[in-house]
C-alpha cells in the first residue's frame, strides 16, 4: 500500500495516512466530507453551545476541538489536563492529522456518534522487528561496542527523518497490528532506487533486526519465509471503526476482536491464563502433553455451547472488567466449556492438561455467589456457602490469593484460608462467622469439623481441586466429606443450590464413584485424549511378537469372530508398510480399505465406504498412515490396531478415532465390565523400545494388563533416564524424607554417585568427637533442612580464620575490587561490618557484557546463595582460601509434614528459623553423604557453669512435632540405607567412606526435655543427661534402645558381617566370618577399626567404635578360607567388659577359643592368659540368629 508520512518521532513511532483499499483505509474524499459536516454542525447548527459541551473532561476522552492552524474542527483525544489560574488547559491529539495542540477546556465539544463512523486518518506505525542500538564505551577496557538499547539514538532519528524527506514514493507492507500500532516493512524510492528502510537502518548500524522464534535471518529472509499480513487479507467487516488504532487506554468499548480494529495485540489473543507454581504436582500424563493442540479435541457427556470470548462468558460485569484490566482476554479452551455449566450451578467434572489451573472454576463460582436470592432459603447460621478442597497447603494458598484478588470486584465474601495441624486447640479457636468461602485441605477440614458440627449446614458449592491427587493422597477423607455434604440436604434446603465441581489433569477410577453416588447429571468435560479413553473404558491390549510375526498376529486378531459390526483402523508408519498390510489382508479374503499420501483413493471415497451400512458381524478394516487421521476425521471406530508401535505424540490421536464409542459413566456403563466396547491393540516387537516408556506409564495409569516383555524393554530406558541425572545433585526430597513421590519427573538424582557423595568436611570433624558434634545453623532452608558449621569448641579453625579476615579487610588498602570475575573462584565480600568468603556460582552471559553486572554467589561457610554486583567482590588472599569450605548441610531425621504433604508449612519453618538460627546445638550424626549430614537427635543445651550442670532446652524433632504440623517418619534412615545398598561398587576400598553408616542412632525421645533426661548405655551403666561434668558431652554413650532398628541398618546390600571376639591381657582377637574373601581392607585408629571386604557380589562393612583404646601400629589382620582374623593390641593391659562402645547384634563373645588361644594364635603379639567379661553383660549374648539376616538379602 502507498503511505504518506504525517509526523515522525523515531523509527519506532511515526504516523502515516494510507492510500488504497482495505478495512482500515478510507478515501480522502470521505475525510473532506466529514470535515465539512463537522464544521457546519459545530459552527452554525447549534445556537446553544451548552448542548454540545461535555459536562466534564478527563484524560483519554474522545472529543472535537477547533484547530487554529488548520482552521477547522477536528476529532481529538485528550492527552493531559493542566490547571491554570482561572481555567483548565488540555493537551489534545488530533487523530486525523497526528498533531498535538493546546485547547481551553471550555472550547471542547462532544464527539457525536455520527462523526465517529470512519477510522482515524492518522495511523501509528513502527518498523517491523527493527529495534534500536547504541554505542557503549567501556572506559576500563578502552573498548566500544554496539549493543541493544531501549531508546532510539538521535543520529538514527535524524537519518530516518532525512531518508523519508528525500523520498519520491513511499510504500508499506503490513506484517502485524499490536497495541493500535501497525508493524510494517517500509520501502522508499530515492533517485529511482527502491530501499527497504528496515534493512537500511540495520546495515548502517542504526538498528538491529529482532529475530523471530526459529528464525535467524535478516528481515529480507523473514519476508521470504513468512506470510506477511496485508490489508486485503485482514477482515473486511468493521464494527465501530472509529475505535480502531487509538491508544489502548482510550478504548472504553473496544472489542478484543480483530473486526473492531485490533484493539489488542494479535499475540495476546492466543494467550490463556497461566498460573505459577514451584511445586506443581506432576504426573505421567506429562509425557503426552505435546500430543496436539488441546482445542482440537473435547469429550462431552452433555452438549455445551462454549464461551470462547470474555464478552460471551457467563460472568458478572465487574469480574469481566477486572479480568480485562489484568489483560486476561478470555477463557482457555477447557474453561470455555467449563464456565457455562459451573456458572449455572450444575455439577461438573473437568479433566484437562491444564486441570490444575484454578481459573477453570473461580470466575464462574464467584459469579454464582453474586446471586444472593438463591440462598434465601438457607438458615441464618454461620457457615460457608462454598468450600474449595485443595491437595496441599501450597495449592490452597494460591487459590486463596486468586480469590482475594477477584473478590474485590464482587460482593464481600470474607474468604478464609484454613490450614490446621493436629493440635485440637488450634481447631477450636477458628472463628468462621461471616465467612462464605473456605479454602482448605481434606485433613484440615475434618479437624475443623470435629469442633464445628454445623460446618455443612449452609454449604452449597463443593469444589475438588486436582481431584486425582486428592483421591491418591486422601481418598478416605474426601469421601467422608462427600458423605457429610450429601447427608446435610434437608427439606428446608430443597430449593437451594447443591453443586460439586471436580477438576484435574488425569482420570481416576474413584471419579466414576463420585459421579454415580454424589453428582446429579453432571457435565463431563475432557480435553485430554488419553484420559478420555480411560474414562471411556477403552480396553488396552499389548500383544508381544517379533517384527516378522506382526502380519500373522494381525490376521489372528482380525480372525476372531464378533456378533456386532467391527470397524477397525490399522495404523502403520509408512506407505510401504500400509501397502504390505493391505496386500496381506486381501490375500486372506479380508475386506479392507487403504489410504496414505500416495493412495489413488480420495478421502471422499474412503469416507463413503466407511459410512455404509453393513450387516452385523462384518469386520470393516481401514489401513492408514498417521498423516491421514486429521483429514479423515473418523471418530466411530470400534478397534484400533497399532501395527507400528505408537509414539506418545500420536498415541492419543489414534485413540480419538474411537471417541464416539466411549462408554458413558453417567448413563450406566460399568467401568469394570468384562468386555469393553472399544479396544486398542498394541503390537510390541523388538524394535519398539524407543517409545515404550511413555506407553508403559500410560498403561500403568490405565491399569491395563502389561506383559513382562514391555517391562523388560523399559527397564533399560528407566535406568538410562537416571543415568542422565547422574551428575545432578541428590534429590532434596530423598534427603529430607527418604522418598521422592514424583521420581519420574523429578530432575535430580535418585542414586548414589561415589564421586559426588564422598563425605567432604564431616569425617575429619567426627574424628575429634566421634558421632557427637556441636553445630551452628546459619541458613534455614525448611523445618528440617539447614546449612551451617560443625564447631570445634576447643579450637575452632574457622573462628580464627574469620577474625583474621575481618582484621585484614579493616585496612582500606586491602579492599581491592576484582576486575575480572571468574566462575567458581573465591572472593571476599563485605556484609555490613562482617566479611565473608564467597564463591561465584553463575555469571549471566548477557550481564557479563556490562561494566557492572550481577553475579550469583555462594557463602561457602554458611551455605546460602545470593546475588551481588561484581564490583562488591574483593580480592581474597590465598592464605584465606586454604581452609576448606565449612558449610555443611544438616537434615533432622525421622520427621515429615502431616497429611502426606511434601513441603513444610511456612509456619513450621519460620518457627524453627527463629528458634535455632545462629545458636549452638548438640547433634548426633547418624549418616553422611557428600556434604550432607543426617542428625538424630539435634538438641539445644544450656550449661549452668555455677552449678556445673547442663540442661537440655529442647529437641528439634520434638519441637516440630509439638507444632502439630509434623509427624513421625520412622522409615527415613532405612530408606537412605537402602539407597546406599543399591550402589554399584567397583572399587569399594577407595569408596569406603561414602557408604559408611553410623551405628549410633539415638532416639530423640530419650533427650527431648530436661524432665526426662535419664539415659542408659547398658544394663550396668546409667547416665543422667541433666547433670554432667563440664568435660562430658551431653549424650556421650547414648545407647540404642531398639535393637531391631540397629539390625536393619545393615540389611541392604552393604552388609554387616558376623563377628566373634575373645581376648587375653594384651590383645583382643576379632574373627570376621566371611567365605571367599576378596578386596579385604582393615583400617586401624586409636579408637576404631573399619573393616571392609567383598564376597561374591556382596559388600561387607563393619565400622567398629571400640570400647577402649588400642595401639594401631601393632594391630594387624590375616585372611583365611572362611574368616578374617584381626588382632588388636590393647593400649592398656587388662580385661575389656565389652568390645564396642555401642551394642551390635552381629557381634558376640566367642567362648570356644578362650582356653586354647595360646596354642592357636597365628600372631606373636601376646601370649598371656585370656580374661573374659563377667557373665551377664550384654555383649556375651550369642546373636547367631541375628547375624544371619544379611544372607537373606
Amino acid at each position: 500500500m502507498e503511505v504518506l508520512v504525517l509526523e515522525i518521532e523515531d523509527p519506532g513511532c511515526f504516523w502515516v495516512t494510507m492510500k488504497g483499499c482495505g478495512p482500515y483505509i478510507v478515501d480522502e474524499i470521505q475525510y473532506k466530507n466529514l470535515n465539512a459536516e463537522m464544521n457546519q454542525f459545530y459552527d452554525k447548527s447549534y445556537k446553544d453551545v451548552d448542548d454540545v459541551k461535555p459536562l466534564a473532561v478527563e484524560e483519554g476522552q474522545i472529543c472535537v476541538v477547533f484547530s487554529e492552524e488548520l482552521k477547522c474542527w477536528c476529532r481529538a483525544v485528550i492527552k493531559s489536563i493542566m490547571y491554570c489560574t482561572d481555567h483548565y488547559q488540555t493537551e489534545c491529539f488530533l487523530v486525523d492529522y497526528a498533531k498535538y495542540i493546546f485547547v481551553n477546556a471550555k472550547d471542547i465539544r462532544l464527539a457525536l456518534e455520527a462523526f465517529m463512523q470512519i477510522p482515524y486518518r492518522a495511523k501509528k506505525c513502527r518498523l517491523y522487528r527493527t529495534k534500536p542500538v547504541t554505542l557503549r564505551v567501556d572506559f576500563c577496557e578502552d573498548t566500544a561496542k554496539i549493543v541493544p538499547a531501549k531508546r532510539w539514538d538521535s543520529a538514527a532519528i535524524v537519518y530516518f527523518q532525512n531518508l523519508l524527506k528525500a523520498t519520491t514514493q513511499m510504500r508499506a507492507k503490513l506484517c502485524a497490528v499490536e497495541d493500535n500500532t501497525f508493524d510494517i516493512f517500509l520501502y522508499v524510492t530515492i533517485k529511482d532506487e527502491k530501499v527497504c528502510v528496515n534493512d537500511d537502518l540495520v546495515s548502517k548500524n542504526f538498528a538491529r533486526f529482532e529475530e523471530a522464534k526459529g528464525n535467524t535471518g535478516s528481515s529480507a529472509d523473514y519476508q521470504e519465509n513468512q506470510t506477511s499480513v496485508n490489508v486485503e487479507s485482514l477482515p473486511v467487516k468493521i464494527v465501530n471503526p472509529a475505535l480502531a488504532f487509538r491508544p489502548v487506554f482510550f478504548q472504553e468499548k473496544a472489542s478484543t476482536n480483530l473486526e473492531t480494529g485490533l484493539a489488542v495485540s494479535s499475540s495476546c489473543l492466543e494467550e490463556t491464563y497461566q498460573r505459577s507454581s514451584t511445586d506443581l504436582n506432576e504426573s505421567t500424563s506429562s509425557s503426552f502433553q505435546n500430543l496436539n493442540e488441546e482445542g482440537n479435541f473435547v469429550f462431552l457427556s452433555n452438549k455445551i455451547e462454549p464461551s470462547s470470548t470474555l464478552e460471551t462468558a457467563p460472568l458478572f460485569a465487574g469480574l469481566k472488567k477486572e479480568l480485562t484490566r489484568k489483560k486476561i482476554l478470555g477463557p482457555n479452551f477447557t474453561a470455555s466449556y467449563c464456565w457455562p455449566p459451573v456458572a449455572r450451578g450444575c455439577d461438573v467434572v473437568a479433566i484437562s492438561y491444564q486441570g490444575d489451573d484454578p481459573f477453570l472454576y473461580i470466575p464462574p463460582v464467584l459469579t454464582f455467589l453474586q446471586s444472593q436470592n438463591c440462598y434465601k432459603a438457607l438458615t441464618k447460621r454461620n457457615g460457608p456457602l462454598a468450600l474449595i478442597l485443595c491437595p496441599g497447603w501450597k495449592k490452597a494458598q494460591l487459590v486463596f490469593e486468586l480469590l482475594k484478588t477477584y473478590e474485590r470486584c464482587s460482593r464481600w465474601l470474607h474468604p478464609m484460608l484454613i490450614i490446621l495441624g493436629q493440635n485440637k486447640e488450634e481447631a477450636e479457636s477458628v472463628k468462621i462467622r461471616g465467612c462464605e468461602v473456605i479454602v482448605t485441605t481434606p485433613y484440615s477440614l475434618l479437624r475443623l469439623f470435629e469442633h464445628h458440627s454445623l460446618l455443612f449446614c449452609r454449604l452449597c458449592h463443593l469444589v475438588l481441586d486436582e481431584i486425582e491427587v486428592l483421591f491418591s493422597d486422601a481418598m478416605e477423607q474426601v469421601f467422608t466429606i462427600l458423605d457429610c455434604f450429601k447427608k446435610d440436604i434437608t427439606k428446608e434446603r430443597e430449593y437451594s443450590p447443591h453443586q460439586i465441581v471436580a477438576v484435574g489433569t488425569r482420570w481416576n477410577k474413584h471419579i466414576a464413584h463420585l459421579i454415580k453416588e454424589f453428582m446429579n447429571d453432571p457435565y463431563i468435560v475432557i480435553t485430554a485424549m488419553e484420559e478420555a479413553s480411560i474414562y471411556g473404558n477403552v480396553q488396552q491390549v499389548v500383544q508381544p511378537c517379533t517384527n516378522s510375526e506382526r502380519t500373522a498376529v494381525l490376521l489372528k486378531i482380525l480372525d476372531s469372530t464378533h456378533n456386532n459390526l467391527q470397524k477397525v483402523l490399522v495404523f502403520t508408519s509408512s506407505v510401504s508398510e500400509a501397502e504390505m498390510v493391505h496386500k496381506a489382508l486381501k490375500s486372506n479374503s479380508i475386506f479392507s480399505l487403504k489410504i496414505h499420501k500416495e493412495s489413488k483413493f480420495n478421502i471422499k471415497y474412503i469416507l463413503e465406504q466407511w459410512a455404509k451400512a453393513y450387516t452385523s458381524g462384518t469386520c470393516l478394516v481401514l489401513v492408514l498412515t498417521d498423516d491421514c487421521m486429521q483429514s479423515l476425521g473418523i471418530t466411530d471406530a470400534t478397534c484400533v490396531i497399532h501395527f507400528s508401535f505408537p509414539s506418545p505424540r500420536i498415541f492419543g490421536q489414534r485413540l480419538h478415532s474411537m471417541s464416539d464409542n466411549f462408554c458413558n459413566v453417567i448413563k450406566g456403563s460399568s467401568v469394570d465390565q468384562e468386555c469393553a466396547k472399544t479396544r486398542s491393540v498394541i503390537l510390541l516387537t523388538e524394535n519398539s523400545a524407543c517409545d515404550a516408556l511413555g506407553i508403559l506409564r500410560y498403561l500403568q495409569h490405565a491399569e491395563a494388563e502389561i506383559p513382562p516383555e514391555l517391562h523388560d524393554f523399559t527397564a533399560k530406558m528407566v535406568e538410562a533416564e537416571e543415568e542422565k541425572k547422574f551428575s545432578r545433585p541428590l534429590c532434596a526430597y530423598l534427603k529430607t524424607f527418604g522418598i521422592c513421590k514424583n521420581r519420574t519427573v523429578c530432575p535430580d538424582r535418585h542414586q548414589i554417585n561415589l564421586q559426588i557423595d564422598v563425605p567432604q568436611n564431616i569425617l575429619d570433624k567426627l574424628k575429634q568427637t566421634p558421632g557427637c558434634v556441636t553445630i551452628l545453623p546459619l541458613h534455614i532452608v525448611n523445618a528440617t533442612n539447614y546449612f551451617g558449621r560443625i564447631v570445634d569448641k576447643q579450637k575452632d579453625q574457622y573462628t580464627i580464620l574469620a577474625e583474621e579476615i575481618n582484621e585484614y579487610f579493616k585496612k582500606p588498602s586491602n579492599k581491592i575490587s576484582v576486575k575480572n570475575v571468574e566462575k567458581l573462584a573465591f572472593y571476599g565480600l563485605c556484609e555490613e561490618t562482617h566479611f565473608h568468603r564467597v564463591q561465584v556460582v553463575e555469571i549471566s552471559s548477557k550481564e557479563e557484557e556490562n561494566v557492572f553486572f550481577n553475579v550469583k554467589i555462594k557463602y561457602i561457610d554458611e551455605g546460602r546463595m545470593s546475588h551481588v554486583q561484581n564490583y562488591q567482590l574483593l580480592h581474597l588472599p590465598a592464605r584465606f582460601q586454604c581452609l576448606p569450605p565449612q558449610a555443611v548441610e544438616f537434615v533432622v531425621c525421622r520427621v515429615k509434614p502431616i497429611d502426606n504433604d511434601i513441603e513444610w508449612n511456612p509456619k513450621v519453618t519460620n518457627y524453627i528459623n527463629c528458634k535455632i538460627k545462629g545458636k549452638l546445638h548438640e547433634a548426633k550424626i547418624v549418616h553422611t553423604l557428600g556434604n550432607t549430614a543426617w542428625v538424630d537427635p539435634m538438641i539445644r543445651v544450656t550449661r549452668l557453669s555455677d552449678m556445673k550442670i547442663s540442661v537440655i532446652e529442647y529437641n528439634i524433632r520434638s519441637e516440630i512435632l509439638l507444632t502439630g504440623l509434623g509427624t513421625d517418619n520412622p522409615e527415613h534412615i532405612t530408606q537412605l540405607q537402602k539407597l546406599c545398598g543399591q550402589v554399584k561398587v567397583l572399587d569399594h576400598a577407595k569408596n569406603l567412606e561414602p557408604l559408611s553408616i553410623k551405628e549410633d542412632i539415638a532416639g530423640p525421645e530419650n533427650v527431648s526435655s530436661p524432665q526426662n533426661t535419664s539415659m542408659q548405655e547398658n544394663s550396668t551403666e546409667n547416665y543422667n543427661s541433666s547433670e554432667t561434668t563440664p568435660g562430658n558431652h551431653p549424650y556421650d554413650g547414648v545407647a540404642q534402645t531398639n535393637e531391631a532398628e540397629d539390625s536393619t541398618q545393615h540389611q541392604h546390600k552393604c552388609f554387616y558381617p558376623e563377628i566373634k571376639w575373645f581376648q587375653n591381657e594384651d590383645t583382643v582377637t576379632v574373627k570376621v566370618k566371611i567365605a571367599s574373601v576378596s578386596n579385604c581392607k582393615c583400617e586401624f585408629s586409636k579408637e576404631k577399626v573399619v573393616f571392609s571386604a567383598c564376597s561374591g557380589d556382596k559388600l561387607y562393612l563393619a565400622d567398629m567404635e571400640l570400647h577402649q583404646y588400642i595401639v594401631a601400629e601393632k594391630s594387624t589382620y590375616v585372611i583365611k578360607d572362611k574368616e578374617v582374623i584381626i588382632v588388636l593390641a590393647k593400649e592398656k593391659k587388662g580385661a575389656w567388659n565389652k568390645l564396642l562402645k555401642i551394642k551390635n547384634p552381629h557381634v558376640s563373645f566367642d567362648f570356644e577359643h578362650w582356653e586354647d588361644f595360646e596354642d592357636k594364635s597365628p600372631f606373636p603379639v601376646g601370649t598371656k592368659k585370656l580374661h573374659y567379661p563377667a557373665a551377664g553383660t550384654e555383649e556375651l549374648v550369642d546373636s547367631s540368629e541375628d547375624s544371619g539376616t544379611e544372607s537373606d538379602e
